[in-house]
């Protein structure tokens, strides 16, 4: 029981470690050694160069007016950005502040709808890097 227990969590720590080494942005890596203790064997798996993973985020940012109400904008970011009521709060708040505000990071393809729908809306919005 003990032996099978042990091999699963051998099992599961590889899986966690794969899918870590195949999202996460790697520079460059050399060698990778794991030890995993099963049925009384230890065995080394080694990895060389990892591939670079390069994700471009952007920014969707709106601008503050004076013609939108709090009201208007919280419910906006609910509806097009899919943000809680304190989420979309704060970030209204952030904009009146400050004059603008970061409400959603991406891609460029998932932000363009996002900032269309925004626009039609009212509400000064642009992608920026």
């Amino acid at each position: 029981m003990f032996v099978k227990i042990v091999v699963r969590i051998g099992l599961i720590m590889i899986l966690y470690i794969f899918l870590f080494i195949k999202f996460i942005k790697f520079a460059s890596l050399k060698i990778l050694n794991f030890m995993i203790l099963g049925f009384g064997q230890i065995e080394t798996l080694e990895l060389e160069d990892v591939a670079t993973i390069t994700i471009a985020e952007k920014k969707l940012i709106i601008h503050n007016d004076d013609v939108n109400t709090f009201e208007h904008v919280i419910e906006t970011l609910i509806d097009v950005c899919g943000h809680t009521s304190e989420q979309a709060e704060q970030c209204a708040w952030i904009t009146h502040f400050k004059g603008k505000c970061a409400v959603k990071n991406g891609s460029f393809e998932e932000l363009v709808p996002m900032r269309t729908s925004i626009c039609d809306r009212g509400i000064s919005a642009e992608i920026v890097d």
